[in-house]
């Protein structure tokens, strides 16, 4: 017999959870599927050995708007990076640093030779919008990432050895061709909050979601056909069909083409991260590093220092990053460690290896936050490829999506998010 509900949400990942949540406050019954055995989608956390190793290198600003309105950082006990850099240059490390929040970073940074009074001056006209707000930021014109610094000027080493290999790790693309309005959003993000852990792993961001949801998440139900007609829409799954008035899929864009959600398969980029434990001490200054010298790592850090219970006690845990497709073998990986940490590897566990070849969608100008999240017929979607490709957006279209569902369904209003 086909079943029946108000609504199907289609995976439970942030943007899933958030509008499931939101969805089924206002007032309509609503069923959260999943094909895994766990939520979270993209954002996981795998215990090796006492270590806690997020599926991918992963960080949550607390500055992001959606975080800010739907999750209790507090609750998440945020373990903060420090807002800085270190930059390998041929043998030499240098630092930069924030000195509205790191004032300890500030000898170093006015030591590393790398704040060249032009390029300063270029990048200050280039992240002029960033001070106006985000409003201005999405409003005005829009072009690639590397067109928006020629234009501005920005040429020297913060450009090339630290700006562009930073925001390689943070976008997953190292082409330049990502919007330049998102790399300003990133940037004001950046510079409002600092990046950091929750204690118990990145886990906990859709374990907190979840306890919103009036109805739990339904696991280890996959879809397959998505049919719509005259009286609803038809969710065919590994389960049974279930018969609804309206479908969100909340999948990442890849799964929502399969699904007839997104037109063709929007290219995504990828990430392979490696975690490693030692014994050896290492440094505990909580910066993130990337190689000026633009080799295959795009960032390391150790995590540990940042968030002590991602490791046992005694034990320190690195993770070692590359964009998808770079090569590098679990030999070539740790090889790089040694030359970017200037250390002996020989001791370090490799735990585990994360191969995420669909990590992030990649943002072309002109960047669009508001992409239509009704499809018609009852069928809408929703994740971070609808709005920026990152946490922020995963959410902020999570709750658009429903809020659209909400009206389509003439539901009751939904009720203010808790907490």
């Amino acid at each position: 017999m086909e079943q029946r509900t108000d609504v199907v949400v289609v995976g439970a990942g942030l943007a899933g959870l958030a509008c499931a949540a939101q969805v089924q406050r206002g007032g309509l019954e609503t069923r959260l599927l999943e094909a895994s055995d766990e939520i979270g989608g993209r954002v996981r956390t795998e215990v090796v050995d006492g270590h806690l190793c997020d599926v991918g290198f992963q960080l949550l600003n607390p500055a992001y708007p959606a975080v800010r309105e739907l999750v209790d950082t507090d609750a998440l006990d945020l373990q903060p990076f420090a807002a800085g850099v270190r930059v390998r240059r041929g043998e030499t490390d240098v630092t930069l640093g924030d000195p509205r929040r790191e004032h300890r970073l500030l000898p170093a940074t006015l030591r590393s030779g790398m704040l060249e009074p032009r390029e300063i001056a270029a990048l200050t006209r280039w992240a002029a919008p960033i001070l106006l707000g985000q409003k201005r930021i999405v409003s005005g014109q829009d072009v690639s990432l590397e067109e928006s610094l020629d234009a501005a000027g920005v040429a020297g080493p913060l450009r090339r050895q630290v700006l562009e290999p930073f925001l390689a790790g943070v976008l997953a693309d190292d082409t330049g061709t990502t919007s330049a309005a998102y790399a300003r959003l990133l940037i004001r993000w950046f510079l409002l909050g600092t990046p950091a852990l929750p204690a118990r792993g990145m886990r906990e961001l859709p374990a907190q979601l979840a306890t919103h949801l009036l109805q739990p998440a339904e696991t280890g139900v996959r879809v397959n056909d998505i049919s719509r007609g005259t009286s609803g829409v038809t969710v065919h799954t590994s389960s049974g069909s279930i018969s609804a008035r309206a479908v969100v899929i909340a999948t990442d864009v890849h799964d929502a083409a399969d699904l007839g959600a997104a037109h063709g398969a929007a290219p995504m980029g990828g990430l392979t991260t490696w975690w490693f434990s030692t014994p050896t001490p290492m440094p505990q200054d909580r910066l993130l590093v990337v190689d000026g010298d633009r080799g295959p790592v795009v960032n390391t850090a150790v995590v540990s220092a940042a968030a002590p219970t991602y490791a046992p006690a005694g034990r320190h845990l690195v993770q070692v990053t590359t964009l998808s497709g770079a090569g590098l073998s679990d030999a070539s990986a740790r090889a790089e460690a040694a030359r970017l940490w200037h250390a002996d590897v020989s001791d370090w566990d490799l735990l585990v290896r994360h191969d995420v070849t669909r990590a992030l969608p990649r943002s072309r100008p002109p960047l669009d936050i508001t992409a239509p999240v009704h499809l018609g017929d009852g069928l809408f979607v929703c994740g971070d490829h609808r709005d920026t490709p990152s946490i922020q957006g995963a959410l902020a279209s999570g709750r658009r999506t429903a809020r659209a569902v909400n009206r389509a369904l003439d539901a009751q209003s939904a009720t203010a998010w808790p907490g």
